[in-house]
């Protein structure tokens, strides 16, 4: 969503870098270029002049002009403001202090409200809850319905008394599943309401009879990431009318402009709580200011990527098989079951694209990134599953007609088999000389790092003897001072306070003597 602001501004810095000092052209060429950045990212304009603003009297200020790299200070400040207008610090959910914590949901139709009830449910349950997600959109056709069979993928409870399609009342819904939420010991209780315009004054009292009869503990606004400057207006005119705490953005995946997500926090004062970028019920979690401004800013976002592989990978199947890499065998305990199961975890993080694009300085490849065939991985899990489990333990094993049966039961060709065996090897010692300290094959060694070859001896360099005088007469006294020399320091004692090497009594000192053995 954000790659063509990303693109622009980053354009923007490399016009920075190299420059020792940072002139006010510097700086006013600089900031025309943010504004027309932000303003085709549909970010609303009284946004954007804060923006520049803060960001021009920051860059004239101290923090720039005594900087060691005046471009990396600039784009310090544009990172530090962006998280402010995304809303600055992260918000989490307030729970209420007696169960049950009530959630409301609202939003304009075809926001995606009832997707996003599931994903908070699904949510919320991983965080050890007990959610119960109740249908109060009685007007949408079969709405109802599909909050049944969204409850039903993400595994949470629904409470659903009425069919809906314009039967039923939803302010006695909402009023009764309190009391079913409290008897079947439910700790959280969504409300999906119907979805409205902000001119449909009708449904707007229907929300606001909702919030008064459930009195909820947080009221979340869903908005469509992907509609633009309507968004910034439609949020306006629901917190004048109904009132809400926290903002929900979906479809952050979509490839609009994305400007309303960087401007909904700072024009109606509530902070962007959750974001859902995909249609898998997984795809959801808390909107981090500091990481979506790293994001745009292409700096990468690790903490979410370490997050994820928190959540997929077992600790315990991380140290087997690290200890099958260091293992004296080379890694060759590292079989193509392990190699599968190892891919099918990375399967469960989510879209290799996605994961790529959460590292620093990805924006730069996004066309290769955004190409990567993800059926690749099933190929790939075809053929090792097409394989015996001999085959798969001793992949040496596999010879011409071997290759030709696996290709036949993967339906893909001979070749394909054997370049996944050679690439699978090439792994194997590559993986197997990281876990072993050696790092990366082929490249130098590097402090802490271990790899590459020996670390080789500084050649020392010959010391040339003292230059002697060619005049006979003057050598003879040098020769006559430096013997003299050498009778004092023999008789004073040697360099450092040491006896001369001559004094045959001299003894190292006991505590010495035990430190070398």
């Amino acid at each position: 969503m954000f790659d063509t602001l990303s693109d622009r501004l980053s354009a923007t810095f490399k016009n920075l870098r190299g420059k020792g000092r940072l002139s006010e052209a510097d700086i006013d060429a600089t900031a025309r270029e943010i504004r027309i950045a932000l303003l085709e990212a549909d970010v609303a304009l009284p946004v954007v002049r804060a923006f520049i603003a803060n960001v021009k009297e920051r860059a004239r200020g101290s923090e720039v002009s005594q900087a060691l790299n005046p471009a990396q200070q600039v784009v310090k400040i544009v990172n530090e403001e962006l998280v402010s207008i995304l809303g600055g610090e992260t918000r989490r959910l307030r729970f209420a202090k007696t169960a049950p914590t009530v959630i409301m949901l609202a939003g304009l139709q075809g926001a995606g409200k009832t997707t996003l009830a599931g994903k908070l449910g699904l949510w919320l349950k991983s965080q050890g809850h007990s959610p119960l997600l109740v249908a109060c959109d009685l007007q949408r056709p079969n709405a109802v319905n599909q909050l049944s069979v969204v409850a039903e993928r993400a595994g949470v409870a629904v409470y659903a008394p009425e069919p809906g399609n314009g039967v039923g009342d939803p302010v006695q819904v909402a009023k009764d599943s309190i009391e079913f939420a409290k008897a079947k010991v439910h700790d959280i209780v969504i409300v999906d309401t119907a979805g409205r315009l902000g001119i449909d004054q009708e449904l707007m009292r229907q929300a606001a009879d909702i919030r008064d009869a459930v009195s909820p503990d947080e009221i979340l606004f869903v908005v469509d990431a992907m509609i633009g400057q309507d968004a910034v207006n439609t949020a306006e005119a629901f917190r004048d009318g109904v009132g809400f705490d926290g903002v929900v953005l979906s479809k952050l995946d979509g490839d609009a402009r994305g400007g309303a997500a960087l401007s909904i926090a700072h024009v109606t004062g509530k902070q962007v709580m959750f974001a859902s970028n995909g249609e898998k019920l997984e795809d959801f979690d808390a909107f981090h200011p500091d990481r979506m401004a790293s994001r745009i800013l292409d700096m990468g976002d690790l903490l979410t990527l370490i997050e994820q592989a928190e959540k997929t990978f077992s600790q315990e199947e991380a140290a087997k098989m690290a200890s099958k890499l260091q293992s004296s065998k080379g890694g060759k305990d590292f079989t193509l079951d392990d190699f599968l199961a190892q891919m099918e975890q990375v399967r469960k993080m989510g879209s290799i694209s996605k994961l790529l694009g959460m590292l620093p300085g990805m924006g730069q490849i996004k066309d290769q990134i955004n190409n990567i065939d993800e059926r690749d991985i099933d190929r790939t899990a075809a053929i090792i599953k097409s394989m015996t489990p001999k085959e798969r333990a001793e992949p040496t094993i596999i010879n011409g007609s071997r290759r030709a049966r696996i290709a036949k039961g993967s339906g893909v060709e001979v070749s394909a088999v054997k370049s996944l065996v050679e690439r699978f090897f090439e792994a194997r010692k590559m993986m197997s000389k990281m876990a072993q300290g050696g790092g990366m094959p082929g490249m130098p060694g590097m402090p802490g790092m271990g790899g590459g070859p020996g670390r080789q001896k500084k050649q020392v360099k010959q010391a040339k003897g003292k230059r002697k005088s060619g005049n006979p007469m003057k050598r003879k006294a040098e020769e006559a001072a430096a013997a003299e020399r050498r009778e004092q320091t023999a008789a004073q004692g040697g360099a450092f306070g040491l006896p001369a090497q001559e004094d045959k009594n001299f003894e190292l000192p006991d505590d010495f003597k035990k430190f070398m053995g």
